[in-house]
């Protein structure tokens, strides 16, 4: 990894440890990240994004070993993850207590993603987990640039990595346990695919 961006992951990582919120990019879109287990740090998310409450926020792991000791994912959630993880997916699975009920507004549940970008996965070991949630406003669209940051966002946050240009699909959200898709994005056929070979 160049110098600089691991000075740019150096610089975010403590600001995440001092409560405030970050951008960094993924192999989706970029990201907003702040200490997901901090309750105050979660509500600044929702802040910055003017996000509802109502409307979750996921979380993002370094590893899979590091998303369960925030989380319990039953041995289907746990052979999909392995199948997928790292990948542009995010898999609903029970939260622990660890978990503030605030990112999933009191719901048991909360989504996982352990992004396949080497930066985003060291910026997760450095200060995870990190919230999980696209670097815009609420309603307005994702951004794959760090020059297309809202003002609003850019003055907001306490870093930004910027890598460049990210590819934009953005992750598919699905419930393993359940077999749905909440929301169709990156690799939705493979996934339908596995599915429906590992109906329960």
């Amino acid at each position: 990894m160049a110098d600089d961006t691991q000075a740019a992951i150096d610089r975010a990582a403590a600001a995440i440890a001092a409560g405030q919120a970050v951008v960094y990019p993924t192999e989706t879109v970029y990201g907003l990240g702040a200490a997901a287990t901090n309750r105050e740090a979660v509500d600044r998310v929702f802040a910055i994004k003017n996000r509802p409450r109502d409307k979750p926020l996921s979380v993002a792991f370094a590893d899979i070993d590091h998303a369960q000791q925030h989380t319990e994912p039953t041995d289907r959630e746990l052979a999909f993850m392995q199948e997928f993880l790292p990948g542009p997916v995010t898999v609903i699975v029970d939260r622990k207590p660890t978990l503030p009920e605030v990112l999933t507004d009191g719901r048991p549940r909360v989504g996982v993603r352990i992004p396949a970008n080497d930066t985003a996965l060291a910026l997760c070991k450095a200060a995870g987990p990190i919230t999980a949630t696209s670097a815009n406003r609420s309603g307005e669209p994702s951004v794959c640039e760090p020059a297309a940051l809202p003002a609003a966002v850019r003055d907001a946050v306490g870093a930004v990595v910027d890598t460049g240009e990210t590819p934009g699909t953005e992750s598919t959200v699905v419930d393993v346990s359940a077999g749905k898709i909440h929301r169709r994005g990156s690799e939705v056929d493979r996934i339908e695919s596995w599915l429906d070979d590992h109906t329960v």
